[in-house]
């Protein structure tokens, strides 16, 4: 095979490899158009990749599309898992749109920016002055229910496989279960529901990197998000990440372009 990686942290030690800036995509359409993957490329870099060159991305551009704005993501859960989706409701940020949705949700409940990672964006709404704050943040309204848990499960995913699943605790100031926000890993057994819901989501959405946060209320396993692009720190060391995505990448790799009756590669018009 041979790559070409956009992130050279994410690609370190991969075999046949050719790692570039994102602003050299430009330069090197030749080497892009030819290569069997490109993998990591930033969001801004999609369309010219996927449309414009005919690459093959990995992650997936399901990946990207969806997982790149929480909006159009629940509304992909909502549709393929209503009942493991938590009530969410997503308004343009009006006044009377604010005034509905504070006296529809229950006190307390969450509030989110659409664009955001690392538990950032995120907020317990307790109180008026909490939801008028929010509200001066956002042009759009996105609020769901507080589910009453104190942890949930990071369920990492590549292809069509679960590479690792663990708890994330809640940090020592509450609600924030996110590593990045104090939250801390716990490798005790994750139920299966955890696991098969992840998988079932990745499977049917196309999504083949992520990794997926499932909260639990008792046995009942709720859909939060999904990161494209999520952290190592539980994956103790990588080195079962890196397996699973070689793998995939030569598993899923073009037929033999000299297969006469096989696809046929689409050339980019020259310029």
């Amino acid at each position: 095979m041979n790559l070409v990686s956009f992130d050279v942290f994410r690609t370190l030690g991969f075999p046949n490899t050719t790692v570039l800036k994102p602003q050299d995509i430009f330069q090197h359409k030749e080497l892009l158009s030819h290569a069997d993957w490109v993998l990591y490329p930033e969001y801004w870099q999609l369309n010219a990749l996927v449309y414009g060159l005919n690459c093959r991305v990995f992650p997936s551009e399901a990946s990207y599309r969806i997982g790149h704005d929480k909006v159009e993501m629940t509304r992909a859960f909502e549709l393929v898992a209503p009942a493991h989706t938590p009530w969410t409701i997503i308004e343009n940020n009006c006044a009377e749109a604010r005034e509905r949705l504070w006296d529809l949700m229950p006190l307390p409940f969450v509030a989110k920016l659409p664009k955001a990672s690392m538990g950032e964006g995120v907020w317990l709404i307790s109180s008026r002055q909490d939801w008028q704050q929010y509200c001066e943040k956002t042009s759009v309204l996105y609020v769901q229910e507080y589910l009453p848990i104190d942890r949930d499960v990071r369920v990492v995913i590549v292809g069509d496989k679960v590479i690792t699943a663990y708890w994330r605790t809640q940090s020592d100031r509450g609600f924030y279960n996110n590593v990045a926000q104090g939250g801390r890993i716990d490798h005790s057994p994750v139920p299966a529901a955890a696991t098969d819901l992840a998988l079932r989501l990745a499977r049917q959405l196309g999504v083949n990197h992520a990794g997926f946060d499932i909260a639990l209320v008792g046995d009942h396993p709720y859909v939060l998000e999904f990161n494209r692009l999520f952290g190592n720190q539980g994956l103790e060391g990588g080195q079962a990440l890196k397996a699973a995505i070689l793998d995939y990448l030569q598993t899923n790799a073009q037929p033999d372009d000299s297969d006469p009756d096989g696809p046929q590669p689409v050339w980019p018009i020259a310029v």
